[in-house]
């Protein structure tokens, strides 16, 4: 049964969404599934924002026939070519084979990749900045390069003010009715969710986020509809949007909290964890967390470090290196050019004290992260004479989180 909803005037979400899958991309949780976003507007001519993913294509099709009943689709745009949005392109082409496919360069030669149709006559190339017009409706392209992939663009709706944000802007979790952010507990149920997908989708782009913020300024928005996740629509919502695409983008925390990663064998790292967070908290410090990176997916420890002031690492050492799943989390960081944090070590080793080097020298890949000169080293268990030692790496914490 067709599902389709009317966001505004002519211009329809034409999406689904997925319980069914475990992972996105095969590598990430979501326990809420995903939405896969697609959006048609109705106009002289008509024009579809982007295709879905293999797993929704029996209700987008449907909506799409729903919404246009009788009418030709005289358009696909397509920002972003990863299979999630364009897997669908050649049986949308089989049942539309009237239709004009609207891409830049780049996304040309990616359809080339992955299909194995001709082109010709088929294909509108458009460079940055061209216009678009379907009648009353005119669009821009904004190309945004690397957020997340190299031939994504973003287009602008001049009359209904709409900016169809490719990735951008994206969330993860299923669609279920309500579409818009403001029909949502956003702030409780999905922000950090957006948190999440920012840090592990596009966290690694920050200057190429920043770059396409600078283009979009100028920009009277009043809906963002990105291709995961609800649509925004109000001002407040927008705003704050764009607020919280600045902090990520720049690598700059949004709470003055602290975040302890635990990695630990047998249970003595984590207890030391729980004690300097009490040291911490007996500091005023509200909301410390302790993560034990052996039982938390990456991509939630990742979200979390690009949440949180400050940082510390404390790890097992592990067959005379690193335990696994601590080196795995700080080259994951690494991976996700991750900047601009003050971070603690503190290692753990009954036999050999070599977690807290190892540490060290993954985290001196990143930019602009100041490591504590203080590293505390246990040998199994935390002595009564290294008390003091937690008592000061806490009072450090709290000096740099009030800075």
């Amino acid at each position: 049964m067709h599902q389709e909803q009317c966001i505004k005037d002519n211009l329809y979400y034409v999406g689904g969404s997925d319980r069914r899958q475990r992972l996105f991309e095969n590598a990430y949780p979501i326990p809420n599934g995903m939405a896969y976003n697609s959006y048609i507007i109705l106009d002289e001519k008509t024009i579809l924002f982007d295709s879905v993913d293999k797993t929704v294509e029996d209700v987008f099709f449907e909506n799409l026939k729903a919404t246009l009943g009788d009418r030709p689709l005289d358009y696909v745009v397509i920002t972003h070519m990863e299979p999630d949005h364009a897997a669908t392109l050649g049986d949308l082409l089989n049942i539309h084979p009237e239709m004009m496919i609207v891409g830049n360069a780049k996304i040309k030669a990616m359809i080339g990749q992955f299909f194995d149709f001709s082109l010709d006559h088929r294909f509108m190339e458009v460079k940055e900045g061209d216009t678009l017009s379907t009648g009353e409706h005119t669009f821009k392209f904004y190309f945004a390069p690397m957020v997340h992939w190299p031939e994504v663009m973003m287009v602008y709706d001049e009359k209904s003010k709409a900016l169809f944000s490719s990735d951008a802007f994206g969330c993860f979790g299923a669609l279920s009715g309500n579409i818009f952010a403001d029909e949502l507990n956003y702030e409780c149920e999905w922000y950090s969710e957006s948190r999440r997908y920012y840090a592990n989708i596009v966290g690694k782009f920050g200057l190429q986020v920043m770059n396409i913020l600078k283009k979009l300024a100028a920009l009277d928005i009043e809906l963002i509809c990105s291709l995961h996740g609800p649509i925004y629509r109000t001002k407040e919502d927008i705003l704050a949007c764009i607020k919280k695409y600045q902090t990520w983008g720049s690598y700059s925390p949004e709470d003055e909290e602290v975040v302890i990663f635990s990695g630990s064998v047998y249970g003595h790292t984590e207890d030391f964890s729980t004690l300097l967070a009490t040291l911490v908290a007996q500091r005023g410090i509200r909301n410390t967390k302790v993560l034990d990176i052996s039982a938390i997916d990456v991509s939630y420890l990742l979200s979390e470090a690009f949440r949180a002031k400050v940082l510390v690492f404390a790890s097992s050492s592990y067959n005379g290196g690193l335990f696994t799943p601590m080196e795995n989390f700080l080259m994951d960081l690494v991976a996700h050019n991750f900047q601009n944090r003050d971070v603690f070590v503190v290692e753990n080793g009954s036999w050999a004290l070599t977690a807290g080097k190892t540490m060290r020298e993954i985290i001196g890949q990143l930019k602009n992260v100041n490591i504590s000169e203080e590293t505390i080293s246990i040998k199994s268990l935390l002595t009564k004479d290294q008390y003091a030692d937690a008592v000061a790496m806490a009072d450090k914490i709290v000096e740099y989180l009030k800075k």
